[in-house]
């Protein structure tokens, strides 16, 4: 059994389509058939239902394909071994990033692209979910986010610093002299605030709730930056982290009452997973960075 059968393997599984997999790995089809096909001999068993328009995974497929996915992790764990050898001269350091964490993390990116720039750093944006579902397969090595209330229990989570969940408004706004605001007064107010499923809209979420408070948005967007952009040129009000504005110098953060410890900025890995060189010293450029901001205030 080779590694290339298995790639065809867990790949086909993926697409439910011979072609569309043949076509990701860069193969004709005939030659990807013929891998499977190759395949299904040497351990005597079909592995596919095949028909004029998908494939789907016979009883035995479906069983042998997390040991197959798991097989090619550990066949690429050493690959970054061997990587790691060449004193970080060479190899791919894959990051998730949560869109509410992205102005956090900006300084260490730049810092790591300018100290390293043999190694090509591939930064995924998206949800927490999706990014925990990215790192449990393999697909990025670290994620940084906010600390969600439960984590799979094949992954772990480090702690980098608090954060604070706060109306952010321009600095001309009759909010932004105060040291910090009720949730009961933002009702009165605009509001434009992060979608559902943003880190710092489940904080706020979980805080409503908490307090016993409707809030009710004129506006929703899945993005941090437009949100600030909106909030710098009117007078609606934002809630989001207080970290989230570092960048933003005309922006003013007011800590919301009772928000105290519901965001910690933190990393998350696979247990008992080889980790990259290049991921320790991003992540120590990650602390650095977070120790300076929280120096400065900004944290």
């Amino acid at each position: 059994m080779e590694l290339r059968q298995l790639r065809a393997f867990v790949m086909a599984a993926e697409t439910k389509n011979f072609a569309e997999a043949a076509e990701r790995m860069c193969i004709t089809p005939s030659t990807f058939s013929q891998t499977i096909k190759s395949l299904e001999q040497e351990l005597k068993v079909d592995l596919f239902v095949r028909n004029s328009h998908e494939t789907s995974l016979t009883e035995a497929g479906m069983e042998i394909l997390p040991f197959a996915q798991n097989t090619l992790q550990q066949a690429k764990f050493c690959e970054d071994r061997v990587m790691d050898l060449k004193n970080l001269s060479c190899g791919t350091l894959n990051i998730g990033i949560t869109h509410s964490f992205k102005t956090v993390a900006s300084d260490a990116i730049m810092l790591f692209v300018r100290t390293y720039p043999k190694i090509k750093l591939m930064v995924y944006y998206k949800t927490m979910q999706e990014l925990l579902e990215m790192l449990a397969a393999g697909k990025v090595d670290c994620v940084l986010s906010y600390k969600p209330s439960t984590l799979p229990s094949t992954i772990e989570s480090h702690t980098l610093f608090d954060d604070r969940l706060s109306a952010i408004v321009n600095e001309a706004h009759p909010l932004a002299s105060l040291k910090e605001i009720d949730l009961h007064e933002l009702r009165r107010h605009s509001l434009v605030l992060p979608t559902a499923g943003m880190q710092a809209r489940n904080a706020l979420d979980q805080l409503c709730k908490r307090m016993g408070v409707e809030l009710a948005p004129h506006i929703e967007i899945n993005e941090v930056t437009p949100l600030l952009n909106l909030v710098q040129t009117s007078t609606m009000v934002t809630i989001l982290s207080r970290s989230s504005i570092d960048s933003f110098k005309d922006l003013r953060a007011v800590p919301i009452i009772g928000s105290e410890e519901m965001l910690v900025g933190s990393f998350h890995i696979l247990k008992n997973s080889y980790r990259k060189q290049s991921m320790k010293v991003f992540i120590d450029m990650l602390c650095q960075a977070a120790t300076v901001h929280k120096r400065m205030g900004l944290l």
